[in-house]
């Protein structure tokens, strides 16, 4: 192994935030297959000292970045800036951890060499897409949204997608999370992912969260979108508490100051509005009205109305399949200000820190 001296006016990028120091405590260790090919025309080290034998053209058509690195000139020997050279190869230190760096150069490789990573760790995945964002490898970065932003995950995992959108700036994905975490409580539970956002982000998540329980209230303030709907009494009579006959059938009657068609609600129905919008100041999502029209039918169940326990059941489900129609217009009209967090976002970041450290010429 030798080093070569460069120039202090010969500089190049050291893919990292801070300069990494040319020699660790420990010996750097080869990386396994298929990094350790004795081919390789150059090392890449990984910040714990896991050294990656690559080859420059798989990485340079994956990234115009490490194109446009290694064609970089080379320095003459006798210069004053150190760079390490090991089996005849110049060594490149990065700040990716070696986990991060492995699943990276496994897709730029083609897939006769190496198997496309599978990704399950949410923090490993912030890793590779902040890596294939620094490297410009747009490629990648879809493959690993596409694999990311699913609806079976986004169901169950909405704020730790929304935070890995907002760190790797993806604003249409980012949107989506965002319309994913409706389902979560107004103020969620601690989640790891949570240090990955500014404080603006989450402030802006709070706010489309709120505006979108706002924007529902009108459903229970204002009940003329029933009328519309339904055109006559007669197609809801389980709601105003009439039987077959057009005669009250017998379920206690809300307040004369909440009436469809001139009549009032039944009660266990003015329960049920009450109860589901207050439970969608919380979590406007279709899943919070599923939750509450199963309970009102088993409400009504218990009661043995004659009349309204047959045909309950199928009406509400067909009325919380209206309601939700409505709520997915409603809160589909709300905007999540995403360019404007991202801006400010940009400029923090642009404060706090630089992409890339310029410091070795290959």
């Amino acid at each position: 192994m030798k080093r070569i001296k460069f120039p202090p006016s010969i500089s190049t990028v050291v893919m990292s935030d801070s300069l990494t120091p040319l020699s660790d405590p420990d010996p750097p260790v080869g990386a396994s297959p298929p990094f350790d090919h004795a081919k390789a025309d150059v090392i890449l080290r990984s910040s714990d000292g896991i050294d990656f034998r690559v080859f420059k053209l798989f990485l340079s058509l994956a990234s115009q970045f490490f194109e446009t690195l290694f064609g970089l000139p080379q320095p003459a020997e006798g210069t004053s800036t150190d760079i390490e050279i090991k089996d005849g190869l110049h060594v490149i230190p990065v700040s990716e951890d070696s986990r991060t760096l492995d699943s990276l150069l496994r897709f730029c490789y083609p897939c006769t060499l190496a198997e496309d990573p599978t990704l399950e760790d949410f923090r490993e995945v912030v890793d590779v897409l902040e890596a294939a964002r620094k490297y410009s490898l747009d490629g990648i970065e879809r493959a690993i949204c596409k694999a990311l932003f699913k609806p079976k995950i986004l169901e169950v995992n909405s704020l730790r997608c929304f935070a890995i959108a907002c760190r790797t700036r993806m604003q249409d994905e980012c949107v989506l999370a965002a319309k994913y975490t409706l389902r979560e409580p107004l103020v969620p539970k601690w989640f790891e992912e949570i240090e990955l956002i500014t404080s603006t982000e989450f402030l802006s998540l709070l706010t489309y969260h709120r505006k979108c329980s706002n924007a529902l209230l009108m459903l229970n303030d204002d009940l003329s979108w029933i009328q519309i709907e339904y055109s006559q009494r007669n197609a809801i009579p389980w709601i105003v508490a009439r039987n077959s006959s057009d005669n009250h059938c017998g379920c206690p009657l809300s307040s004369p100051a909440r009436r469809l068609f001139g009549l009032c609600t039944a009660q266990w129905w003015e329960d049920f509005m009450n109860s589901t919008f207050l439970d969608l100041g919380d979590k406007p999502c279709a899943d919070t009205i599923r939750s509450n029209v199963e309970k009102a039918i088993h409400t009504v169940r218990q009661r043995n109305c004659r009349s309204c326990s047959p045909t309950v059941p199928a009406a509400m489900r067909e009325f919380g399949t209206l309601l939700m129609k409505k709520l997915e217009e409603l809160t589909s009209e709300v905007s999540f200000p995403i360019i404007d967090t991202h801006v400010r976002c940009l400029i923090y970041r642009l404060y706090t820190r630089s992409s890339w450290t310029w410091s070795f010429d290959i």
